[in-house]
């Protein structure tokens, strides 16, 4: 377990948590499952550690670790509301 600290944005205890994130690179999401990522009890934030991140780009850049792959439905909204 990683030590975080406390929170940055307000100052809350930090604890370590497995948790599945979505990671997007170009035009590809990839889900990434059992993240080592520290979540602040008292706002929510997350936060991941340096060597994690840097080893989920290396692992998605060198297509590692793929377990299954699933299709994913995109909706498009463009021009159904005035912004």
């Amino acid at each position: 377990m990683y030590p975080y600290g406390d929170c940055y944005y307000c100052g809350g205890e930090i604890i370590e948590q497995s948790e599945t994130i979505d990671y997007r690179k170009s035009s590809e999401l990839y889900i990434l499952e059992n993240i080592p990522t520290g979540i602040c009890i008292q706002c929510g934030e997350k936060f991941i550690k340096a060597e994690v991140s840097k080893y989920i780009e290396k692992a998605v850049k060198e297509k590692k670790r793929i377990v299954r792959e699933i299709r994913i439905p995109i909706l498009d909204f463009a021009g159904v509301f005035s912004v």
